[in-house]
Formats: C-alpha cells, structure tokens, sequence
C-alpha cells in the first residue's frame, strides 16, 4: 500500500497533459468588463503599430536608421501581444480554459523569444541614437544599410535557440499537484509553482539568461543615454539640446516601462512569488507598456507627426480622386 501511495506521484507527473487557466475567475462580476477593456486595447495596439509600420515603409523622409528599427520594433509589438492576448480574450468569454501541455510549451517559448528580441530592438536603437548624437559625422558610415539589417537580424535570431532549449528544459520537468495555472498565460515562475521537486537549478538557468538577455542589454542601453546625455548638455544650441532630448526621452520611457516590470518579474526569488502581483506585473508589460508605445513614439516626434500629416492628406487627395 505504501509503495503504491509512493507511485501515485510518478503516475501524475507522466499523465499530465494538460493545464487550466484561472486566469480571472477570481473576479467573476467583471469578466465581461475586462474583455472589452482588454480587446479595445489590442485594436489600439494593432492599429497604432500598423499605422507606424505603414508611414515609415511609405514616407521617404521616414528612410533612416532610427525609423528602421522602429518599424522592425512595431511589428515585433504587434507579434508580442498576439501571442497571449488573443488567448485572454477566448479564456474571458468561455467557462472551459484548458490548455494542452504542448500549446502551453509553444506560448511560452514564443512569448519569452519575443521578449527576448525587444530587449536586443530596444538597444540597438539606443546604439543608433548614441551614434547619431555622439559621432553625427561618422553616423551615416557606421549605420549603414548592411549594419542595420544584420542587427536587426541579430536581435530576430538570437533567442530562439536559446529559449528552444530552455523551454524543453521546463517541461521535462515532472508536475504535480492540481493543473491549475494562476495566470493568464504560460509564464515561467506560475509554471514553475507546479514543478514537483528541486528547481533550484532552472531558477539559477533563469538568472543567467536573464541577465544575458535582460539585465546586460539594460546596462548598455544605460551606458549610451549616460554618454548621450552628456553630450547633448555640451550642445551650443538650446534648440538642438530640446530636440535631442525630446528623441531620447521617448525611448529611455520605453525602456523604463518594459525593463523595469520585466526586472522584478523574472529576477525576483521563486519564494517571494505572488500570484496577484505577478498577474498585475505581466499586464503591465504584455498589454498596458505595447499600448502605451506608439503613443510615446509617435506624439512626441515631430518629424514622424509631420509624415502622418503627409500620409493624411495624400489618404485624402487619393479618396477623393477614386
């Protein structure tokens, strides 16, 4: 009888197939509040970044480094969202929120790649800004065409091997207990609360990739906007320093927003995990930060707010004309 009370757990780690989302069900009454709230979200989210891909692919003054990465950037945001959002919307409206083992592995390994490639888009367009206020002579060699694409390439291909492995190695681990995933979405530490056993050493494998792919990126893009600053405040022109500053601003808010929620989420001890915070934390940086980015981008960039003017009134010219 013991022996066989001793096996139940094995049985349980290898008939495991699938998870439950609980998602919000904690507040029930607001279920239908949420979904619209969260879907006229995602609109904004794929209409503002459509917009920017549209205007920097269209507009000739628009064909420079920093719009390139830009773009690259909005259609990363765009592929960002859809990978949990889409989900929360069907899991909101619908009492059955089961999902397969491997579809869970698959959100996952997309979700933690295409964070990974943010973070690598956001500092190669801090690079870009240091260049162009730190060296504006040599800005024009040293972001070449052929740079760009093999940087923005590099920051597409990087985390996909790493995160495939990774991946494998969370759900070879064994699970027990209840299937059910406090989350909205297959995020490592709520996945990780239902590993059986030891997981020191997948949280150790966690800091180090984090600190690859999070925190070493986040330390470079801080060192170009220290160097950055610096050199704006020795600019003779005040004029020169605002518009400056005005392009940088934007960026570093970017940077604070998405950094900042990503840091305390996956660099934070599995001990201190709390389910609400971390559901609150992972809204932040999955659906309010996406939302918040073509707005920052866009409003406070007068060259960009003077293409969209273009972009309108040759939208109206072309209306009329048909």
């Amino acid at each position: 009888m013991e022996s066989t009370e001793q096996n139940l757990p094995q049985k349980n780690h290898t008939t495991l197939v699938e998870f439950i989302f609980l998602g919000f069900s904690d507040v029930p009454n607001v279920q239908e509040f949420l979904f619209w709230v969260f879907l006229i979200i995602y609109v904004i989210i794929l209409m503002g970044n459509s917009l920017i891909i549209i205007i920097t692919n269209v507009e000739p003054s628009l064909k420079t480094p920093m719009y390139f990465f830009l773009g690259n950037f909005s259609f990363l945001e765009i592929c960002y969202v859809s990978v949990t959002v889409p989900r929360l919307l069907t899991d909101l409206c619908r009492q059955n929120r089961n999902i397969s083992f491997v579809a869970c592995a698959t959100q996952m390994y997309f979700f933690l790649v295409l964070g990974a490639t943010e973070c690598l888009i956001l500092t190669a367009m801090a690079y870009d800004r240091y260049v162009a206020i730190c060296r504006p002579l040599l800005y024009p060699t040293i972001m070449s065409n052929r740079l760009c694409i093999q940087l923005a390439a590099g920051c597409w291909v990087s985390g996909i091997p790493v995160h495939m492995g990774f991946t494998y190695l969370i759900f070879s681990l064994p699970f027990c207990g209840p299937n059910q995933l406090n989350h909205f979405f297959c995020d490592i530490p709520p996945v990780l609360t239902l590993v059986c056993g030891d997981t020191w050493m997948i949280e150790m494998l966690i800091y180090v990739i984090a600190l690859l792919v999070v925190t070493i990126p986040f330390l470079l893009i801080l060192g170009s906007y220290v160097r950055i600053i610096s050199t704006i405040l020795k600019l003779p022109s005040a004029s020169g320093r605002q518009k400056a500053f005005s392009t940088c601003s934007s960026h570093l808010m970017v940077v604070a927003l998405f950094f900042g929620s990503g840091i305390i989420t996956y660099l934070k001890p599995k001990s201190s995990y709390s389910a609400g915070a971390d559901k609150f934390l992972s809204l932040f940086y999955t659906i309010v930060t996406p939302m918040l980015n073509p707005m920052i981008y866009c409003l406070r960039n007068k060259d960009f707010m003077k293409a969209l003017k273009k972009f309108h009134l040759k939208w109206i010219v072309m209306t009329h004309e048909a």
